[in-house]
């Protein structure tokens, strides 16, 4: 199955590109099965010679969906998909930088047209787009734009599907699909590991923990480490004796015993994951009016922060979504330099908190609620998410703002007093990366269950 896309973007300096438009077009082999299709509000302005390019321009994208309001189904179309483009090194690019600022880690095999036709369709005057396909017949509409082009490259790789006599595409597409070959040791390790969610450990002959990892699946991620053929997989390979797990069920509890092990544990080949998950953090100061501002900043270790993020692009969304959210001031949240009133003031979607017409009180007030919303200072709350079997379910303890531990309880068991809480829980200790990725878990998992405890009972707060 191919996923074959065009995206459009603002233009400017790499990696710092914003998508403008993106179309989808979800391939079996013979027909489209699927499709997407979208403006997106990339939340930067547009090059002056894109517009010119594209005909798109920043007062069509006012009213666009963000990216990450359409990130679930862009990974939706694409999985288990092979992305195809045309120069496709810059399109993936594209989407694994969209993606990576929002956390979320994009990874697909992909194909390139321009590589695939100077190969199948040699000596051709130009590989371009445009010029490629009128030279061969096919029709294109709407050049420069995301539907237009990703038609025309949906019609150019049935072409070149038809042209490989030798099946070099489809060859290239099983080899990319299918697993590589495993040498029986290594078959033997992988049976005995589960297909659930968890963390699981390498060990050397001598029982020494070489990697600690999780996953939602074990065993397909253990089979990756096993078929992967980069520097560090290689070495796995050949000292892994053995694997042992546990299965947590929830993935949060899965990603804070690994950050917790990695720590404890030093393994040899966690080194890249011993480093701060996070660089960015959310802060509130008052200002000469008395208004209270939020404001985006590296992380300083000596302020007390609200919440935190992996990147600034990732926070830069995360704070348009809430500005939305508790209807706050685009200026008092830091995305307005303007010296007047805010943009959204303008359209009427904010209250006049940037030029002192709302009163302090209500202000301030809905932005008390957020901070209570997304900070752990002063809490005592516990979530609750999914456990290892059916009848189980997880949990995380957080008292007067730090992380504690975790732990798993019978559906039939109520948790209603702080003594049975510390009970069942297994200690870990409270860091910022721990709090990191609570924090971002929650605000990811909106129907996760989060509990406030008071005084020793637990008054619920979804």
């Amino acid at each position: 199955m191919y996923a074959i896309l065009d995206i459009e973007t603002t233009g400017g300096k790499y990696n710092e590109e914003g998508i403008t438009e993106i179309a989808i077009y979800k391939y079996d082999g013979h027909k489209v099965v699927d499709q997407f299709i979208s403006l997106i509000n990339p939340e930067k302005p547009i090059q002056p010679f894109v517009v010119n390019l594209t005909g798109i321009n920043n007062k069509m994208l006012r009213n666009a969906p963000k990216f990450y309001e359409v990130a679930k189904r862009i990974v939706e179309i694409t999985t288990d998909c092979i992305i195809v483009a045309h120069n496709a090194s810059f399109d993936y690019r594209i989407l694994r930088t969209e993606f990576d600022r929002l956390g979320f880690d994009f990874e697909r095999k992909s194909l390139c047209t321009v590589e695939l036709s100077q190969k199948l369709i040699p000596d051709q005057k130009s590989y371009s787009l445009g010029k490629l396909v009128r030279s061969l017949g096919i029709a294109i509409s709407d050049r420069h734009r995301a539907t237009g082009d990703a038609q025309a490259t949906v019609k150019l790789f049935k072409l070149l599907l038809s042209k490989d006599a030798e099946k070099n595409i489809l060859k290239e597409t099983v080899r990319l699909d299918t697993k590589k070959k495993v040498d029986d040791k290594l078959l033997k390790l992988i049976e005995n590991v589960p297909s659930t969610t968890g963390v699981y450990y390498m060990h050397r002959e001598d029982g020494t923990i070489i990697y600690i990892g999780k996953s939602k699946n074990i065993k397909k991620r253990v089979t990756q480490h096993f078929t992967n053929d980069n520097r560090k997989s290689k070495n796995i390979q050949e000292e892994v004796a053995s694997v042992t797990y546990e299965i947590t069920g929830s993935e949060l509890l899965a990603l804070l015993k690994e950050n917790e092990e990695i720590k404890l544990n030093r393994p040899k080949y966690n080194r890249s994951l011993k480093r701060t998950k996070f660089d960015q953090a959310l802060y509130q100061f008052t200002d000469t009016n008395g208004y209270i501002n939020l404001k985006v900043n590296k992380v300083d270790r000596n302020k007390s922060s609200i919440t935190t993020f992996t990147n600034r692009q990732q926070a830069k969304s995360l704070m348009y979504r809430w500005t939305e959210e508790y209807n706050l001031c685009l200026k008092l949240m830091g995305l307005d330099k303007g010296k007047e009133n805010c943009f959204n003031h303008t359209i009427k979607q904010c209250s006049g908190a940037c030029i002192q017409n709302e009163p302090i009180e209500d202000y301030n007030k809905r932005v008390q609620e957020f901070i209570s919303d997304h900070s752990f200072k002063n809490k005592d709350m516990i979530v609750i998410d999914r456990g290892r079997d059916i009848d189980e379910q997880s949990v995380i303890l957080i008292e007067d703002g730090e992380f504690k531990g975790i732990g798993f309880f019978n559906l039939n068991h109520q948790i209603n007093n702080i003594n049975i809480l510390r009970s069942i829980i297994t200690p870990m200790g409270h860091n910022p990366n721990a709090q990191h990725i609570i924090q971002s878990y929650v605000r990811q998992h909106k129907k996760l269950k989060v509990v406030a405890l008071d005084k020793n009972k637990i008054e619920s707060k979804e």
